[in-house]
């Protein structure tokens, strides 16, 4: 998958950023929205919402995470903590609109730096057959793929942004690639 820009550069620049955030420093908050923005709004449109309500729950996002900073701890992964509250923000809308369920994937288009990095890589039509075939994927397989293979996480922290065990999460990606592939074979 195509990496994304904004993420943090060392240990140390996350520990530094998360007492500032415990600490209210407002400056801090901005790089965090700097630094995780594109990667939650991403998150959200591969979970299955227009740019509009991508945009809309990316800003509630953060909103959450300013409002409960004091529940970050220092050792916690930032990221995993950021997307454990993207994950609860997007299931909260879609149990609020069930009537609407999740966007068509044909009629969603790739965030602009996905589509570039596709066309960059020469690999537009293979990366939109992908798309396609992990939006159809149900809720559950398809938050451990945009998680660990898109938002780049690593088990243990895709897990806990999922709020599973890693060998729960472990098996999801696994059942999730084998449905890919059977998806992509049958394409």
């Amino acid at each position: 998958m195509v990496p994304l820009r904004g993420r943090p550069t060392s240990d140390d620049d996350h520990c530094g950023l998360v007492q500032r955030l415990r600490h209210g420093d407002r400056a801090a908050a901005e790089i965090l929205v700097e630094q995780y923005h594109e990667r939650v709004y991403v998150f959200m449109r591969s979970m299955g919402h227009d740019r509009q309500t991508s945009e809309d729950l990316t800003q509630e996002t953060f909103m959450q995470a300013w409002r409960h900073i004091g529940q970050l701890r220092e050792d916690r992964a930032l990221a995993a903590w950021l997307f454990r509250i993207a994950g609860n923000v997007s299931r909260l809308y879609w149990r609020r609109h069930r009537h609407a369920g999740p966007v068509n994937i044909d009629d969603v288009e790739p965030a602009q730096d996905e589509a570039d990095g596709a066309q960059r890589a020469g690999d537009r039509e293979l990366f939109a057959g992908l798309h396609h075939a992990v939006g159809r994927l149900p809720w559950k397989l398809r938050q451990a793929v945009v998680l660990h293979y898109m938002d780049q996480l690593t088990i243990a922290e895709a897990a806990e942004a999922a709020q599973v065990r890693q060998g729960t999460l472990k098996s999801r990606l696994n059942r999730a690639l084998e449905s890919l592939r059977k998806e992509i074979v049958r394409e």
